[in-house]
Order: C-alpha cells, then sequence, then structure tokens
C-alpha cells in the first residue's frame, strides 16, 4: 500500500484522557527494600520470598483495551493507557513497585563506556506475571527486565517505567534487573502455573509469553544472565507452551537450553525484523543488531531444529510501508528458514507517542501532520489503513507459505479481539482462518508441521 503523505508541521499538541488508576490504587504497600548487602547477590539465582501479594498482576503485560477492530469510535477510543502524571503524582508517597524502584541499589557492571544506561537490582516478588483476559492471546508473560537499552523510537512499553514514577523517556536509561529470577519462577511455576488452561477447556497448558514489555536478549542479558537463568528453570519441565520474542541475534547464545526446553515442552521463537534497510533500522531502533544480524539468527535457530518465526511489527506509517518492503522482509524470513510472518501496524501508548511524534517531526516532516492526525488523541491508525495492512500481510503469508504461529494456532478457535502490542485482531483472524485471503487453505496443509 501506498505510505501516508503530508505537509510538515513543527509541533503536536497531545491530547489524551487519562482513565488508568495511579500506582497507589494497582500496586499494596510493600515492605521496607533489601539491605544494599542483600541486594547484591546474582539479580538471576538467589532465592527470593513469598507471600500472598505475589500472584498480584503487574504492568510486564501488554495493556487490554476496551474495543476491538472494526467497532472503534476515534473521537472517544480506545483511550490511551497511561498512568497519574508526574505533577499530580510528585507528593505521593510511594507504593509497590515505584518504591521499590526508588530503593533499588545499582548493579554492578563491567561497561565502561559513557552512553551505557543506569543498571538497577529490583527485588521483585514474582517473575510469572498473569494476563487473564481473552483479548490477549497469552495467559502469563516473563520479562526478565524493566527498561530496554534498544530504545526503539515506536516502543509501546515505555509506559511500564511510569508505573515506577520514571518518565518513559527513562525506558532506555535506566534497566531494571530483576532479582532472583530462577528461584522465582521455579515457585511460580510450581504454584501458579496449570497445564491445563481454562481458553482450551482444559486440553492444554497455558501459554507463557517471554519478551511482551521488554527484550530478553538486550545487552544487560551479557552480564546478568536473567533470561538464561530463567530458560534453565523451564527447562526442568515438560509439557509448557512457551514463545520469545527479540530483536537480538544474542539469542543463540542460549540454543543449547532452547533445544532441551523444546525436546519437553512447546516452544516459539519469534525474531523481530521491521525493515531490511540498514540505516532506517538504526534511526527506528538505534541499539538493536541489524536486520542481517537477526535474520542469520533465525537461519542458525533453524538449523537447530527450532521452531521459528519472523514479526515485521509494527508496521509504522509512511516509514516502513512502502511498496515491496514488507514483502522483501518475508522473502528475507522465508530464504532464512521462518516458518510464519505476522505484522501488525503501529500503535502509539500515551507516553510512546511524547517520544515519537516529535521523532517524526524531526525525521521525517512530511509526515508531521499526518500523524499528528492519526496519533494525536488514538492509539491506533485508522481502520481502513488498519484492514488494508491485514490483507497486505495475509496475501504475504500465502505467497511465500507461512504457517500461523504454533502457539496462537492452538490457543484459538474463535476470533480473537485486538491486542495492541504487535497486531491487530484482523491479523490474528486471518493467521488462524477466519477472514477470507487465502490463508485457510495453507494452514492446512502446513499445520501439521
Amino acid at each position: 500500500m501506498p505510505p501516508v503523505h503530508s505537509p510538515s508541521a513543527t509541533s503536536f499538541r497531545i491530547r489524551r484522557r487519562r482513565v488508568s488508576p495511579t500506582t497507589a490504587v494497582l500496586f499494596p504497600e510493600c515492605p521496607d527494600a533489601l539491605s544494599p548487602k542483600q541486594a547484591a547477590q546474582s539479580p538471576a539465582r538467589t532465592m527470593g520470598q513469598h507471600n500472598d501479594d505475589s500472584n498480584r498482576p503487574v504492568p510486564d503485560c501488554p495493556p487490554v483495551l476496551t474495543t476491538s477492530h472494526g467497532n472503534q469510535d476515534r473521537a472517544e477510543g480506545p483511550i490511551r493507557v497511561g498512568v497519574a502524571n508526574h505533577s499530580e503524582s510528585a507528593n505521593a508517597r510511594l507504593v509497590g513497585i515505584a518504591r521499590l524502584a526508588a530503593s533499588s541499589p545499582p548493579a554492578e557492571t563491567r561497561r565502561k563506556s559513557p552512553g551505557k544506561p543506569e543498571y538497577f537490582v529490583l527485588p521483585v516478588k514474582s517473575i510469572l506475571n498473569q494476563c487473564d483476559s481473552d483479548r490477549v492471546p497469552f495467559d502469563w508473560t516473563i520479562n526478565p527486565y524493566r527498561g530496554c537499552e534498544f530504545a526503539c523510537k515506536y516502543c509501546y512499553a515505555r509506559y511500564t517505567h511510569e508505573y515506577m514514577e520514571l518518565d518513559g523517556a527513562e525506558f532506555e536509561k535506566k534497566i531494571y534487573v530483576k532479582k532472583d529470577a530462577a528461584p522465582l519462577l521455579a515457585w511460580d511455576v510450581a504454584h501458579k502455573y496449570s497445564y491445563a488452561s481454562k481458553a482450551s477447556g482444559g486440553t492444554r497448558a497455558e501459554h507463557i509469553a517471554i519478551g511482551t514489555a521488554t527484550d530478553p536478549y538486550q545487552p544487560a542479558e551479557r552480564e546478568y544472565g536473567v533470561t538464561r537463568a530463567c530458560l534453565e528453570e523451564l527447562a526442568k519441565r515438560e509439557g509448557m507452551s512457551i514463545s520469545i520474542i527479540t530483536k537480538s541475534n544474542q539469542i543463540v547464545r542460549d540454543i543449547d537450553v532452547l533445544e532441551r526446553i523444546a525436546e519437553r515442552s512447546d516452544l516459539a521463537i519469534d525474531i523481530t525484523v521491521t525493515t531490511l534497510r540498514p540505516r532506517l533500522a538504526r534511526l527506528l531502533e538505534p541499539r538493536a543488531p541489524q536486520p542481517s544480524l537477526r535474520l542469520a539468527a533465525v537461519k542458525q535457530l533453524r538449523e537447530a531444529g527450532l521452531a521459528v518465526g519472523v514479526s515485521a511489527s509494527p508496521l509504522i506509517p509512511g516509514i516502513t510501508d512502502r511498496d515491496g518492503e514488507l514483502e522483501a522482509v518475508a522473502a528475507a524470513a522465508q530464504e532464512a528458514g521462518a516458518q510464519w510472518f505476522f505484522s501488525g501496524v503501529l500503535f502509539l501508548m500515551s507516553s510512546s507517542a511524547k517520544q515519537f511524534l516529535p521523532f517524526v517531526g524531526e525525521k521525517f516532516p512530511r509526515l508531521a501532520k499526518q500523524y499528528e492526525q492519526w496519533f494525536a488523541k488514538n492509539g491506533y491508525a485508522p481502520e481502513e489503513y488498519r484492514r488494508k495492512a491485514s490483507e497486505r500481510v495475509a496475501r504475504i503469508r500465502e505467497k511465500y507459505g507461512f504457517r500461523s504461529r504454533p502457539w496462537v494456532e492452538k490457543r484459538h478457535s474463535a476470533r480473537c479481539a485486538q491486542l495492541p502490542l504487535s497486531w491487530d485482531a484482523a491479523a490474528v483472524a486471518q493467521e488462524i482462518g477466519h477472514v477470507p485471503g487465502g490463508v485457510e487453505s495453507n494452514l492446512a496443509i502446513l499445520r501439521a508441521s
């Protein structure tokens, strides 16, 4: 489809209604922070404490909105999901995750570069976070870190730092390393995870998505190994359903443990490639590995016998949607051995829009006015654009013979509502064969693989 075009604009007026509760409502009072001596232990492997609050959901899950694709009133909804602004809450007593973050001690690091992020040890109560909604195609998430150094300009997950009373711009500058990952996950799986999910009528295990709000293989993983520690725990069990999404080729480091997981459980890996153009990728995703390295990782993971697909999300209007570009990503994914392919249109939460709209005005001024019209009041691109994008993805998947993501295949037997993380309802529905476009016939052929 043709990209959007517009005259330039010099400023953005982001007008939104705040509807989410403050952190005081979302989180209970927390105990005093651990002493620096206690916190200096390994973030990934030391034993933590558990109490009744460990089952409380935390803002690591993608936001769930109240409207589905095709029924949105762009004047009123979907309303952006935000938290109380800092001027209103600056004097409030910190509670929950904000209190923990404020008292988190620095994490030791070998990195010396002046541009490195600040690292902190975050003493959490749980690693396995529940997403109790039919609107998302997974039951649990694992995010080994809070914040992500890749600094993707469009990243929706910046809002998670606002729960800690930090500005979304700090998302790539202050990285929180979750403490006690391995023992916490062992306890969580033993006490919270079910091998007979309600969504499947008790016939399939609940699905765990790793990396929904922060990349599990960002540079911090080289030093702190929280992701590896979590995978080692999951490798001890069988009959689970797990997926991982990342932009990093660092994942190939863990092929050994991924193979062990895949031998005993269902494992699917998604590698994100939004564009093949290196300069554009560096502009949009400043510190993420180049697209060629990610595609090489796809090939290496497939050669190891692992189930791998490519995500081209988000599709960014006027920037990564020009004729042939999405198709080129799909062709490269097929050449690398990817088994599935998906893409969804850019979704901008309030905290993300504050970063992304000025970026568009500076780097893509011809698009500035159009972006202001589309996104200043609303997180979604217009319905017509999203519909055409879904149809385009369906044609691409049919052309290259891509199958559905296995965990989506198994999870859904009916239309799924929109997931703002990286795809919309139409894209998911097409993927499972409910929307016309030639996809269902491909699934019948490829489902067994």
